[in-house]
């Protein structure tokens, strides 16, 4: 029986990650216990942090086991171990529900929009036969789109667009068309060798294109009020509209912005780090002809459904633009039109537009209970003490540099809220340096943040999404993939905070 549990446990993960699961279970207690008798000031924090650590392994894990259950298994523990409190934990997620709704309901707004989404997205593909010029569409409209609209709706188009072209290659060359919606597109036995090769080249193209949106959806993040949930929070302490807001950051996030598209024309042309995979000549052929199939026999139903789309799509950008509600309501408005004019009315239909984001929200309601423990052992204060006893020319650039580490390493939302509110308490919101540092927090915990999936929400749910293992998108692969833009525009920013703050 024993055996069997042992089996089961983690299910068809490697033998070595389940052990090194138990082995993080059952040494947390152990050092607690010992650090309770030797350094009880000290005892929490120090767990705090081994425990943050060992939760952003889980998550560099994922495409070996989804992150929701070890990392459960390690915030269950915390709790336990008293690191937290279950109210703690609620008050974060109370905090976040505006994430969450976004993520349940928008996720599955856009799941009934794919048809129009495959369309756009496979015109622009075949129109546009530069590689490069491709790569930095695909990053500008990402930018674009996240400074009015919000990052994670964005991703959410991304994932969708490159599931769609996925499934309609692996369709083809596992000898079935374009019509088969039930096609099986994760196994890959029906394909043979030579296909093998084409097949590992098609997924680095989804690869290069997915990762430069997901940039994107940063240099345009930080510009805004609207792009990233902690924006809107530094805003409203700083009493800047959606415009102050703007002309604020513009002399730090204008340069970082044009430094990205320039990074993302270099990193094509170069070929650096796992950029430059071009689609190959067969690939093309299979989307025109699916082109031509879908303009040959496209039918009625099929139009009416397209100018639905249309007409919603129209609403949403609006919607969004305006804010005339939280970002998850207007998702839920989306697939209340969508469904009800296309008919679309089975409770099983409805179901599949949840699969994606349901958990990918779990997973987040784990993260805020490891955001709890954070906050409860204050693992970011003594580095919001260091800096801020820093001298006063110094603190915007020591605040840009803190933020962007404790982003990359947790949450870019949790630390601009700490670091935030920590200003408010120690100078007046009418002051010229609470300005400086308002805006070294929101460049520091927008753009080094996506050094890591963990960072930004938008890449944590493009790693744990349906495309992540399609085209091999890992932990790793994604930081790799990810370094030459952290590296430069990091220093960017680094080199406009010195000069304007």
């Amino acid at each position: 029986m024993l055996r069997e549990i042992q089996k089961l446990f983690l299910g068809d993960a490697p033998g070595w990650y389940k052990s090194t699961i138990i082995g993080f279970l059952i040494f947390n207690p152990i050092l607690l216990f010992i650090l309770n008798i030797f350094m009880p000031e000290n005892a929490g924090f120090i767990v705090g942090w081994i425990l943050l650590l060992q939760f952003i392994f889980t998550l560099a894990m994922a495409l070996k086991c989804y992150p929701l259950q070890p990392g459960g298994l390690l915030a269950i523990e915390g709790l336990l171990l008293g690191l937290t409190s279950a109210a703690h934990v609620y008050e974060e997620i109370q905090g976040n529900l505006k994430v969450i709704l976004l993520l349940v309901f928008m996720v599955a707004g856009i799941y009934f929009m794919k048809n129009l989404m495959l369309t756009i997205f496979t015109k622009l593909l075949l129109s546009v036969r530069s590689k490069t010029l491709l790569s930095l569409l695909f990053c500008a409209s990402a930018a674009i789109l996240s400074a009015f609209l919000d990052a994670l709706t964005v991703t959410a188009v991304l994932i969708a667009v490159m599931i769609g072209f996925y499934r309609i290659y692996h369709a083809v060359i596992s000898g079935n068309n374009f019509t088969n919606q039930d096609h099986n597109f994760k196994d890959n036995s029906q394909i043979n060798t030579l296909n093998e090769y084409e097949l590992e080249n098609f997924k680095g193209f989804l690869r290069d294109l997915v990762m430069h949106g997901a940039v994107g959806t940063a240099l345009g993040g930080v510009c805004t009020t609207v792009g990233e949930p902690q924006n809107l929070l530094i805003a409203s302490k700083a009493g800047w509209d959606f415009m102050e807001f703007f002309i604020q950051m513009a002399p730090i996030t204008m340069p970082i912005l044009f430094s990205g598209l320039i990074m993302c024309v270099l990193i094509e042309k170069f070929s650096i780090a796992g950029f430059g995979n071009q689609l190959p000549t067969n690939v093309r052929d299979i989307f025109n002809d699916y082109s031509n199939y879908r303009k040959d026999n496209i039918t009625i139903n099929d139009k009416a459904e397209l100018l639905i789309e249309s007409i919603v799509l129209v609403f949403l950008v609006f919607a969004l633009a305006f804010s005339i509600a939280a970002v998850g309501l207007i998702g839920l408005s989306v697939m209340v039109f969508l469904t009800a004019f296309k008919g679309i009315t089975n409770e099983h239909q409805l179901g599949e537009a949840f699969h994606e984001a349901l958990p990918f929200t779990a997973l987040l309601g784990v993260f805020f209970a490891i955001v709890a423990v954070i906050a409860d052992q204050e693992l970011f204060v003594p580095i919001f003490e260091y800096v801020f006893d820093q001298p006063e020319d110094m603190r915007p650039i020591m605040f840009y540099i803190a933020n962007g580490f404790l982003s990359a390493v947790s949450d870019n939302v949790f630390v601009a809220t700490v670091y935030i509110n920590g200003l408010v308490e120690k100078i007046p919101v009418v002051n010229e340096e609470f300005n400086n540092l308002a805006i070294a927090i929101n460049v520091g915990t927008n753009i080094p943040s996506i050094a890591t999936p963990n960072g930004q929400a938008a890449f944590l749910f493009l790693l744990t999404s349906a495309v992540a293992p399609l085209i091999n998108l890992s932990y790793l692969r994604m930081v790799y993939m990810a370094l030459p833009y952290t590296i430069v525009l990091s220093i960017v920013g680094y080199i406009a905070i010195s000069i304007h703050l």
